[in-house]
């Protein structure tokens, strides 16, 4: 496994889980391939459904569902680390799920869970968007922070990005990587995804990894893709704006360290 690679995936994902987990295996795949140590899947990548309450048909058990199998596999069979992007799982509400994202060894062990603590309950001006994803998915209320190959690692899921303050909780417990699966909306994108990555990587002073779903969907959704990894300077080192493909880079510890010595904001915190 190599310890300083990792690949971001993007996707264009549809109602049919069985395509969608064909289509990350041929990514994850081809990131492998490249050299990737650790791969990481955008949110949703094994379900986008015509309707919202179509993931709640496919929700599983903690531990148990082949979306998790499927996780576990590519991680062992490739021997690298995946980041599952989010798949929905059972929540206390029969008719909701949690986007949990799974984190995966190289052994295939799964290492850790996230649910996404924000839901995007959004209706903007003119009626161009509205989403309310509370209505099917119950907000997960951790932060999590892990100890990996790559480094201390953060993780957040797509509108985690608008709320700088959980971000510096993961600061405060050592975050040096953030890896970020997304499903930013064609709008919202367009305005405001780049501009917020690279202020968490800028702010924080880390690495940042953020798979996007990008494309048109069937269910006639446009998400702006534009999937990318930053360095801690702010530097996007390698993007993929539409379509399926996969963006790569090393994580640099060195050059991570050197950064924030020569500007240590974070030691300079007031507030």
């Amino acid at each position: 496994m190599n310890q300083n690679c990792v690949a971001a995936v993007q996707m264009a994902s549809g109602p049919n889980v069985n395509a969608n987990l064909l289509e990350a295996k041929r990514l994850i795949g081809q990131a492998v391939v490249a050299g990737a140590g650790m791969v990481v899947l955008p949110e949703n990548f094994a379900i986008m459904g015509m309707n919202e309450q179509e993931k709640i048909k496919v929700r599983e058990l903690d531990g148990v569902g082949p979306i998790q199998e499927f996780l576990a596999q590519q991680a062992k069979k490739y021997g690298v680390w995946i980041v599952g992007g989010t798949i929905p799982m059972a929540a206390t509400a029969a008719n909701k799920v949690l986007a949990a994202c799974l984190i995966f060894n190289d052994a295939g062990e799964r290492v850790a869970r996230y649910d996404k603590v924000h839901l995007f309950d959004v209706s903007l001006e003119g009626g161009s968007e509205k989403y309310t994803e509370s209505e099917t998915i119950e907000h997960g209320d951790e932060v999590v922070v892990i100890d990996s190959p790559f480094g201390r690692m953060g993780v957040a899921v797509c509108y985690d990005l608008r709320f700088p303050e959980m971000f510096r909780k993961m600061l405060d417990q050592g975050m040096e990587l953030l890896v970020l699966p997304a499903a930013f909306t064609a709008v919202t994108g367009k305005a405001h995804w780049e501009v917020l990555v690279r202020a968490r990587a800028i702010e924080n002073l880390c690495y940042v990894v953020a798979a996007a779903q990008g494309g048109f969907h069937v269910n006639g959704r446009e998400t702006h893709g534009d999937s990318m990894v930053v360095n801690p300077w702010g530097v996007v080192i390698d993007r993929l704006q539409r379509g399926s493909g996969i963006v790569m880079a090393d994580i640099k510890r060195e050059q991570l360290a050197s950064i924030r010595r020569s500007l240590p904001a974070i030691s300079h915190r007031r507030i």
